[in-house]
């Protein structure tokens, strides 16, 4: 059976705004598309309130770096009373979106992703060995790679709810 190790827990980002909803998932799903991911969405809910609408999106992108090793991202987006909006600038009326956004992403790297070592007792055990003695550099390779990813996602999304603020000023 694969490994799992989790290597960012639960980097949040909350926003309150404007923001174009439609925006916000093409930006995250253009992110993973030009760094060669592939894209997995796990969920996508939709529920109509009295305040506006609640949606809850659970995206798992994954990446094989190598025969032994995965990279997985899972995001957990909440989109809390998203009602239309129209805001003027500079002169034209824009349909946006106003509501609460909060962002959880969790990084994994996988090892051992199709599960060959976990087939025998022995095979576990040496898989074990090689993944502590002498696969340490590809662990340690995959991890640094699936932190600059996940901090460059991180900034991208920040600078993009930051900027529509600043933009059309909610």
């Amino acid at each position: 059976m694969p490994e799992r190790y989790l290597v960012i827990d639960r980097l949040k980002l909350s926003y309150e705004g404007l923001f174009n909803a439609d925006e916000l998932y093409s930006l995250i799903a253009q992110f993973f598309y030009e760094k060669g991911w592939d894209w997995y969405e796990k969920m996508n809910q939709s529920v109509a309130t009295p305040s506006g609408k609640h949606l809850r999106i659970v995206l798992e992108p994954w990446k094989n770096i190598s025969d032994y090793h995965k990279l997985v991202v899972a995001i957990k987006i909440n989109i809390i009373d998203l009602n239309s909006a129209e805001v003027e600038h500079q002169g034209k009326k824009l349909r946006t979106h106003q509501g609460t956004v909060h962002l959880t992403i969790d990084g994994y790297v996988i090892s051992d992703r199709k599960g060959k070592w976990s087939e025998k007792p022995i095979y576990w055990f040496l898989g074990i060995m090689f993944e502590k003695y002498f696969f340490r550099n590809h662990y340690l390779k995959a991890e640094t790679w699936l932190k600059s990813d996940i901090e460059e996602l991180h900034q991208k999304i920040k600078t993009y709810l930051n900027s529509f603020k600043y933009t059309y000023g909610s």
